[in-house]
């Protein structure tokens, strides 16, 4: 499943707006320090918008996750990341069905361990795409009825066999 990540500076650090690109790629540089995460995460290209239509907003990054962990690593490195930032940041997630989720500096700076840790599961949960559902198992064979017990017939109705040898 791929995502996009995108960073949101409150207030720029400079007067020409850029401090938004700088926050993209220090995601990305913080990201590719994760083994689990390297070569999973690159700069989305920059797309044309149609005639009429708004583009990104902004410097976006694209993950591509997969089942056994990746999400957990990638919501784990994120909050650490937002934790770390001096100014205010926010980092919004978005899923391939527009599902987003959202941090900001001041949601996860205070947080104590135990926070961190359950904020870290319930974004990987958000995250990690589901695994093919298995197979449903063939139904298991009725067993032959055994001899002197109850028979359905063709009308549905039972029968009994009688006990026993047959009448000669």
């Amino acid at each position: 499943m791929q995502i996009t990540i995108s960073v949101r500076r409150e207030a720029p650090d400079r007067a020409d707006g850029s401090g938004a690109a700088d926050s993209t790629d220090e995601l990305r540089g913080w990201l590719g320090t994760q083994p689990a995460l390297r070569g999973r995460v690159h700069r989305a290209a920059d797309p044309v918008p149609e005639a009429g239509a708004m583009g990104l907003a902004g410097d976006a990054l694209l993950a591509l996750l997969a089942p056994g962990g990746v999400a957990t690593v990638l919501a784990g490195a994120l909050i650490a990341w937002v934790q770390t930032r001096k100014s205010s940041r926010t980092v919004v997630i978005t899923r391939p069905d527009g599902t987003e989720i959202t941090l900001t500096t001041s949601q996860v700076a205070a947080m104590d361990g135990p926070q961190t840790e359950e904020l870290m599961r319930h974004i990987a949960a958000g995250l990690d795409p589901a695994p093919a559902p298995a197979p449903a198992p063939a139904p298991a064979p009725e067993p032959a009825p055994e001899p002197g017990s109850a028979e359905t017939t063709e009308g549905g109705g039972e029968r009994r066999r009688p006990a026993g040898p047959p009448a000669s």
